[in-house]
């Protein structure tokens, strides 16, 4: 007898492109991705399944472990896909201290938006599952990295900091700092923009 699963399988490779060098179909990827952050979101790290995502995404589980090894890789990667976007659109504001104010405010507006809740949570997983938590680093620091060094060499190039400067001190630094902020019930508003980057941002990145 043919089980569901080897149904959904079987549609899954008659309906995907072969292995033999075209691409991936990217509206079935997008669709799990977004699936599988509309269900983080809904029921935390530890409850949802590769299973609720396929459903949602009306895909299979065939489809969803042929593109990603489980859930752990899944996670990692539409939270990596999801910041991609906005990071790259950061403004050249002229200077350093409007470049990380401009950095804060995106911050700022995730963290009190759907994601804030989400990043919370992917916190809890993380202090719970090392492997989880080393492989969330893995997946974003490197972006995150390559959008905010630009920060950096604009303000080196411009003589505002000397060489060396450290760009990943940033998203060691303000993500806690804000985060601890948020936590003890203050608001993530102007005033603290401007304190976490003229207190704490710009004299750590002048040695």
């Amino acid at each position: 007898m043919t089980t569901r699963q080897e149904i959904d399988f079987q549609e899954d490779v008659a309906a995907e492109p072969s292995r033999g060098g075209r691409p991936r179909d990217e509206a079935r990827e997008q669709a799990i991705l977004e699936a599988a952050i509309d269900l983080l979101a809904e029921v935390g790290y530890e409850a949802m399944s590769i299973e609720g995502v396929a459903v949602r995404a009306k895909s299979s589980k065939a489809t969803i472990y042929r593109r990603w090894p489980g859930k752990a890789e899944l996670v990692a990667d539409a939270i990596r896909r999801r910041s991609e976007p906005i990071l790259e659109d950061l403004p050249d504001t002229g200077s350093l201290r409007g470049d990380l104010l401009a950095l804060a405010r995106f911050m700022f507006d995730n963290m009190e938006g759907v994601d804030g809740g989400l990043m919370c949570g992917l916190a809890v997983a993380v202090r719970a599952d090392a492997e989880f938590g080393r492989l969330m680093a893995a997946h974003t620091h490197e972006h995150k990295l390559r959008s905010i060094a630009p920060i950096v060499s604009r303000a080196q190039a411009r003589g505002e900091l000397p060489p060396g400067a450290d760009a990943s001190l940033i998203l060691q630094v303000a993500p806690a700092v804000a985060l601890f902020h948020q936590m003890n019930g203050e608001p993530l508003d102007v005033q603290f923009a401007e304190h976490l980057v003229d207190h704490i941002l710009i004299p750590l990145l002048r040695p």
